[in-house]
């Protein structure tokens, strides 16, 4: 148990303060990756129901659960799932739930799986290993769709000169392909700081893996199986999926719709409140990004769980 991860992840301290973890809580890590969290977790002496739906991310996670001594269990399934997969084997509340949204740096550091414009790879994308491809979505899909999906998930507003740029380059097989259409389509000036891109494979990524639902269920997941007092943590990259984990917390807090800091909140007439008000949200520290640039954009928001009963499924909806 003294080996050390092969990745740290982002805002590991404090997301382990967020938890506030005691010897024999349950917590559940909801995107395992490389195990940094869960072997923190462990380290404080609580046990750690960790789900991944990266086949890779599983096996690479063997030998930490054969080492936890029966702490660490692995669930080959995707996080919005954890209250049927943990009512299934019997666990019916838990401590404390982590959920690190988006893809790891074990995804993007192998070239194989095709997440990364940083080295040439088939274009893949899939987390879980399986279904529909980036290649099949930017090859197949009409022009219409692919500009929709750079807009609402890249938040691009070039999306429909991508689009048609990407329609006109086909077929595109590689990370290289795409990213140079791109390029070309809204031009590029070598050293900028950020390649144009960067947006589009965030969208196109989001899409195939279905990552903002897989949020918004996961979340109403967590809220089902925490306990009174159980603490739930998440780590978010980018503004949408900080905005829906900001809007969860404000309406299961009751704390939605103060407009201005000089109104005094009102609680909501709806459904009793699930969560105490969140805490103030976190970022990483210079040290860190120094560290890891790739925490640079990280958030993280946490909160309590109160006594009241989980909300119905679907009330995270706007």
């Amino acid at each position: 148990m003294n080996a050390q991860p092969s990745h740290i992840p982002v805002l590991l301290d404090e997301v382990i303060h967020a938890l506030a973890i005691t010897p024999g809580s349950e917590i559940v890590d909801g995107t395992f990756g490389a195990g940094g969290y869960s072997q923190a977790i462990l380290a404080g002496g609580a046990r750690v129901y960790a789900f991944d739906r990266d086949p890779d991310a599983l096996s690479e996670g063997t030998d930490l659960a054969g080492r936890s001594g029966g702490a660490l269990r692995l669930y080959s399934a995707c996080f919005s799932d954890l209250d049927k997969v943990l009512l299934a084997d019997g666990i019916a509340e838990v401590d404390g739930v982590v959920l690190d949204i988006g893809v790891s740096s074990m995804q993007l550091d192998r070239a194989e799986r095709g997440f990364s414009f940083q080295k040439d790879g088939p274009l893949d994308m899939r987390m879980a290993q399986d279904g529909m491809t980036a290649a099949d979505f930017v090859n197949d899909a009409d022009e219409d769709e692919i500009a929709n999906i750079i807009y609402r998930f890249g938040e691009d507003h070039r999306s429909r000169r991508i689009a048609r740029a990407i329609v006109a380059a086909r077929p595109i097989e590689t990370t290289a392909q795409l990213a140079a259409v791109v390029r070309k389509a809204v031009g590029h000036k070598p050293g900028a700081p950020k390649d144009p891109a960067t947006r589009a494979f965030q969208a196109i990524r989001i899409h195939i893996n279905r990552e903002l639902d897989e949020l918004t269920d996961g979340l109403e997941a967590a809220e089902r199986m925490l306990k009174p007092g159980g603490r739930l943590a998440v780590v978010t990259f980018h503004s949408l999926e900080d905005r829906i984990v900001k809007q969860f917390l404000r309406r299961r807090s009751g704390a939605e719709g103060a407009g201005s800091r000089h109104i005094p909140v009102v609680a909501s007439a709806g459904p009793a409140s699930t969560f105490e008000k969140a805490e103030k949200a976190v970022r990483p520290s210079e040290f860190e990004i120094n560290q890891n640039p790739r925490a640079r954009s990280a958030t993280l928001r946490s909160a309590t769980r109160t006594a009241a009963p989980a909300w119905a499924e679907g009330g995270l909806a706007a």
